[in-house]
């Protein structure tokens, strides 16, 4: 009960207030969002990299990252070929299920849970999801009519990677940065979190609460919130991770859908109401499933 009160609760309330925000207000969430993605996101991508030492640890995060996505890919496809699932529907199951909320959820989840050092982390992962989601994701999206050189143009046009590459040339030069613009990515930096979280509620209030597929809907579920982080629990086990990545990255496997993943089946006809409601249910269930995790953990 401490967990809940403590870690999950916090979070559902932001995300609630976001929700009746949209709700009663009818709010345009492009400006928000972008302020977000081209400012925010990366101040904190920069100080976080900036002022953390990267080690061989990184990189076992990003050979999990990896090898999770294409486990969760590889599954679907699977099932899809035994069910004789639609090519359509197959693909608006791998984005509901290979792709998770990793930064509007899972990154203040991990903060209340783990704290800074732990959060660290998860912004590596964040940054690691989006590099996937802008790339696999729209690969799989387009149901692989795209180019992975379209892909890659894509993640280019992601600011926290230029933050990133920034981030990693001043580490390697070195540069102290100046206490003014410390001081400004800094401010800007401590933004985000209750921002994405806003945010999400409102993303949430826009999905449709009515018509759902629920066979399709449990299947997703049982995917993204239970299958996806026994995998990662492998995976921790395969390689010499730290005990707190390793907890991070199994919390963070088991987030909800990523709710920008939307975005991706509207824009390629991905059956996107089946994943905006994978999406809204498994947002729900999370904070039980989430709650019993770290509980676990």
């Amino acid at each position: 009960m401490t967990i809940f009160l403590e870690v999950v609760l916090p979070v559902l309330l932001v995300f609630s207030l976001g929700f009746v925000l949209e709700r009663k207000s009818k709010l345009d969430i492009k400006p928000i969002s972008t302020l977000a993605i081209y400012i925010m996101t990366p101040c904190l991508v920069f100080q976080n990299f900036y002022h953390t030492s990267i080690d061989v640890q990184i990189f076992y995060m990003l050979l999990i990252a990896l090898i999770l996505l294409l486990t969760l890919v590889t599954l679907n496809k699977i099932i899809a070929y035994f069910m004789k699932i639609p090519s359509d529907r197959e693909t608006g199951f791998v984005l509901s299920t290979a792709f998770m909320n990793a930064g509007n959820y899972g990154a203040p989840i991990i903060l209340f849970a783990f704290g800074q050092e732990g959060f660290q982390f998860a912004v590596m992962f964040m940054v690691i999801q989006s590099i996937l989601m802008n790339s696999f994701g729209v690969y799989f999206a387009t149901k692989m009519k795209e180019s992975m050189r379209y892909a890659v143009k894509m993640v280019l046009t992601m600011p926290a990677i230029w933050a990133l590459v920034v981030a990693a040339i001043a580490k390697t030069i070195p540069f102290e940065l100046p206490l003014a613009l410390e001081r400004t990515t800094s401010m800007v930096s401590e933004a985000i979190i209750p921002t994405v979280m806003l945010i999400l509620g409102m993303q949430l209030a826009k999905i449709p609460l009515s018509g759902f597929e629920w066979k399709g809907i449990t299947y997703a579920s049982i995917m993204r919130l239970f299958v996806s982080p026994l995998i990662a629990y492998g995976l921790t086990l395969l390689f010499p991770v730290d005990p707190l990545l390793a907890n991070v990255i199994i919390v963070l496997a088991a987030m909800p859908s990523a709710a920008n993943i939307v975005m991706f089946a509207v824009q390629f006809e991905a059956e996107p109401k089946l994943v905006s409601s994978i999406t809204l249910v498994t947002t729900i269930i999370s904070i039980f499933s989430i709650t019993a995790l770290l509980v676990l953990l």
